[in-house]
């Protein structure tokens, strides 16, 4: 029997595709099914046409036929999926055989030929060809969900969060789809309105008085599911309650996920801790971004890392001539690769292993590929490593910074965007420092070439911590809890400001597209989120209770680290821009010819190792690094103490 059934629903399957791929056959299948009406109708009333020569009765029959395609074509009946039939589709039948029916009674009358034809018998036809055609409707669904009932009884049980219409859709497009593993069994709202009410014949199940244990068993649910971000963000304690109970808890793909024969594309993505720490999605001008790198040569330096992958991928939806991917980590940048030819087959891209601190290679890239634009994501980030490290910091992050701008100046590039950070306002580790002197070098370059005419644009973009980026706190915690614990948090006070990679990059290219040359735009962070409660909150959600089933412990501060990030330095301020998440930082101006010379030498000293004196001049250069928990706190000047003058008095309005 399970045979049977399982070759019925393959060969109903191909009938339904067969009819999707090509619709006239709906339309045959419709003139067949008219002219058989048309046939009954003239037998039925047969004493009214006694004697009539059958070719007047082809000549009848070809004209209904004609009359019937014309309708059908006009009011497009064929164009329905069958077994989707709705209220909609009825009435495209109804009014296509009205027209064809009076169109025929009409002329037939006009011509006062010898072809009888009746009011009465107009309507005979009219009502018989409309039953068999709703008829055969009719078979189809109730075929299409017998087919697939068996196939429910296999589903996961679920329900939809919320009774907007995107949950409406979404639930519409899940029970309608054949090949989805999950049944909706009805909605979960809180507004107490929609209490004891039904959608689309599903009940309405409300969280602030139904008994939420009772329903769930009762309906053998097993799967929740929220229809976007913003909702699940909303109910983080009722996630956290599901997933203690034992249900799974996806979050949906987006309506575009869905396509028009109803399958589903993305499969259910289960649900994560970052999920609920972003913000609403960010909207960005896509009209002057595209207008800015269409068939434009983008360089992505960093191109395989977080950040630098992320952006890659955005910015081959605005269609360059071609991304050049510069990267001295083969192994990521090989799967980015692959990753990219199977996405975009289309797009131009090349994939180069190289450092930025290598002059000669990038002296090739440049001669080679003619970079217009230039998004710059190469760099050390880690701090307890930098830490440990300087003279390496120096050399990527200020060395590397320091080559790439002058290239790009030299050959005349359009577009020079910084990726910097939150660690660079009052640094307190060697990571924040050196991204701060590659701040002040790219702001006094694109000083320095605003006077001379040149028409390089220099951006630099800072945001704080990207969720799930290589190294982040997120994937170190679920890598804890999977082990049973501990989770180790520094300190109970520490708190970060967090955002989305794909967030933090929309944002990278609103800027980059209306950023004046020499500025530092500052992406709004939203609200810090204590490191503590973060611990806590993924315990939580993976279904334990913290500090009983799994342990927070404080391992103490590490070296560099401070208790909060700051977005600006105290003597800065900010003006709004065009876009109400991007601000500009106003700060002080440097002197290029200074800056140069200076970390000229500080580049020197870390090309020898030398520590000591490589932190002395960072020290020099960005007098407000004070270190903390760190060994190169005996270097902090006395506040007293002079220091080498490379700004302006004036800062920029």
């Amino acid at each position: 029997m399970e045979k049977i059934h399982i070759q019925f629903r393959r060969f109903l399957k191909d009938i339904l595709s067969l009819s999707l791929v090509n619709r006239w056959i709906v339309f045959i299948i419709d003139l067949i099914l008219c002219l058989i009406g048309f046939g009954v109708s003239i037998i039925i009333r047969g004493k009214l046409l006694p004697g009539t020569p059958i070719e007047n009765k082809l000549i009848l029959a070809g004209l209904f036929t004609l009359f019937n395609g014309g309708a059908f074509i006009l009011f497009q009946t064929y164009r329905g999926l069958i077994r989707h039939a709705n209220f909609n589709e009825m009435w495209r039948l109804f009014a296509s055989l009205l027209s064809s029916c009076l169109a025929l009674y009409i002329s037939i009358n006009i011509l006062n030929s010898n072809l009888p034809l009746t009011i009465s018998l107009t309507l005979k036809i009219f009502l018989i060809d409309l039953a068999l055609m709703m008829f055969l409707r009719f078979v189809i669904v109730r075929l299409y969900n017998l087919s697939f009932s068996y196939s429910n009884k296999l589903r996961k049980r679920a329900l939809v969060y919320g009774i907007g219409s995107h949950s409406i859709a979404l639930v519409q497009w899940i029970n309608r789809a054949a090949n989805t593993k999950y049944l909706v069994m009805g909605f979960m709202e809180r507004d107490a309105h929609a209490r004891k009410t039904r959608i689309h014949d599903l009940p309405v199940y409300n969280l602030n008085y139904d008994d939420q244990d009772r329903f769930l068993r009762k309906n053998e649910i097993t799967t929740i599911i929220f229809p976007d971000y913003k909702t699940a963000r909303e109910e983080q304690p009722l996630i956290s309650r599901f997933i203690e109970i034992g249900l799974s808890v996806f979050i949906s793909p987006p309506l575009e996920g869905l396509d028009s024969a109803q399958n589903i594309q993305a499969q259910m993505k289960p649900i994560q801790f970052e999920d609920l720490l972003g913000r609403d999605e960010i909207q960005i001008n896509m009209n002057a971004i595209a207008a800015q790198l269409h068939h434009k040569i983008i360089l992505i330096t960093g191109a395989a890392g977080s950040i630098g992958s992320e952006l890659v991928r955005q910015l081959a939806q605005f269609d360059p001539k071609q991304l050049i991917l510069f990267d001295v980590a083969e192994t990521p940048l090989h799967n980015l690769r692959l990753e990219m030819e199977k996405k975009f087959p289309t797009l131009s891209f090349v994939p180069i292993i190289g450092d930025i601190r290598n002059e000669r290679r990038l002296e090739f890239l440049f001669e080679k590929y003619h970079p217009e634009v230039i998004y710059h994501a190469a760099a050390y980030k880690h701090v307890p490593l930098m830490e440990e490290n300087p003279c390496e910091a120096i050399l990527d992050n200020v060395l590397g910074t320091k080559l790439l701008s002058s290239f790009a100046e030299n050959h005349k590039v359009e577009s020079f965007v910084m990726i910097s950070t939150d660690k660079a306002v009052n640094p307190t580790n060697v990571m924040g420092a050196s991204k701060r002197i590659a701040e002040i070098y790219v702001q006094s370059l694109a000083k320095k070439n605003s006077q001379n005419g040149g028409r390089t644009r220099f951006v630099t973009t800072r945001f704080g911590n990207v969720l799930g980026s290589n190294g982040s706190v997120i994937p170190h915690f679920k890598e804890q809890i999977e082990r049973g614990g501990p989770v180790t948090v520094t300190h109970p006070d520490i708190i970060r400001y967090f955002m989305t990679i794909p967030e933090a990059c929309r944002l990278v290219l609103e800027a980059a597209s209306f950023g004046q040359s020499g500025e530092i735009y500052v992406f709004d962070m939203g609200k810090p989120v204590k490191i503590v409660d973060l611990a806590k909150q993924m315990i939580e959600m993976a279904g334990f209770v913290p500090d009983v089933d799994i342990k927070i412990e404080f391992t103490g501060l590490r070296p560099g680290e401070k208790l909060y990030e700051e977005l600006l330095n105290d003597k800065e301020k900010t003006v709004p821009t065009s876009h109400e998440k991007i601000t500009v930082a106003k700060v002080r101006q440097y002197e290029f010819e200074k800056v140069n010379e200076i970390t000229h030498t500080l580049v020197h000293h870390a090309y020898r190792v030398e520590i000591p004196e490589t932190v002395k001049t960072m020290k020099e250069l960005v007098p407000e690094f004070i270190s903390q928990n760190s060994p190169y706190s005996i270097y902090d000047k006395d506040e007293s103490a002079p220091t080498i003058n490379i700004t302006n008095i004036e800062v920029n309005q």
